[in-house]
């Protein structure tokens, strides 16, 4: 009896935190504004592929010559890979413009929606807006 007591607690328990678990991914519309689009070109300094996002990070010169390092989300490293990508397939040094949507509360921060490459290849980043 009390081994059915405990598997049933601990059943209640598990399932109770079941929806803190779906909550923990942020919808695209609770960070990202679709009302306003960046189109950024610069330098990547740093590639993040890691879940449950890959990012990279590229630096940007300003109008006034400073440089502005831009923090830029795209879909999972699964969800690339699926897609053709790889490890290498950005690294820091190249050159690119980046499309996608800035962040509500960072004027720094985008979520990616394409990467066109220095030879005009134009890359689909797996954004989470395209699932909202």
């Amino acid at each position: 009896m009390k081994k059915s007591i405990l598997y049933y607690a601990v059943a209640v328990v598990a399932l109770g935190t079941l929806p803190l678990a779906t909550f923990a991914h942020h919808a695209f519309t609770a960070e990202y504004d679709r009302n306003q689009p960046i189109e950024i070109k610069g330098k990547i300094s740093k590639v993040e592929w890691m879940n449950p996002h890959a990012r990279i990070y590229v630096d940007v010169i300003e109008a006034d010559g400073t440089v502005v390092n831009w923090n830029l989300e795209m879909g999972s490293p699964n969800g690339l890979m699926r897609q053709g990508w790889h490890r290498d397939s950005l690294i820091p040094g190249d050159e690119v413009t980046v499309t996608g949507w800035r962040a509500r509360n960072n004027p720094h921060v985008g979520n990616i929606d394409d990467v066109i490459l220095p030879d005009g290849t134009k890359v689909f980043a797996d954004s989470s807006a395209n699932n909202n």
